[in-house]
């Protein structure tokens, strides 16, 4: 099963759907948004597992963000710089709304990363 056979379902079960895979693939269960966040901020530096600052896991989270976001040009990517960290610039506002409506736009931008 991939994450297509899960699309017409809550966006909570892709979610989970989506976790499951995560744990079956790295060995480890993300245990929120922000640790898949963070993993996908590792995927998109390109430079593999290693250890990071507490600053720059922040600086991961923040790729990762800007690079799920991008799938719907809330952001654009800039450049690299030379030390081939990914940068990108705000294009548009984001949606205005609570922490719960904030969570669900990256979740529904994370499984769609996902899937591609």
């Amino acid at each position: 099963m991939n994450l297509a056979d899960v699309e017409d379902q809550p966006l909570e079960i892709q979610w989970e759907y989506l976790l499951q895979f995560l744990e079956e693939s790295i060995g480890k269960r993300p245990a929120d948004l922000n640790g898949v966040l963070f993993l996908i901020g590792v995927q998109e530096l390109g430079q593999g597992a290693k250890r990071f600052t507490k600053e720059q896991k922040q600086d991961l989270m923040h790729i990762g963000i800007c690079k799920v976001l991008s799938l719907s040009s809330y952001y654009i990517y800039e450049h690299t710089d030379k030390d081939g960290w990914p940068h990108y610039i705000l294009n548009r506002a984001l949606p205005q709304g609570g922490i719960e409506k904030q969570e669900a736009l990256l979740k529904m931008h994370v499984i769609e990363y996902f899937k591609m």
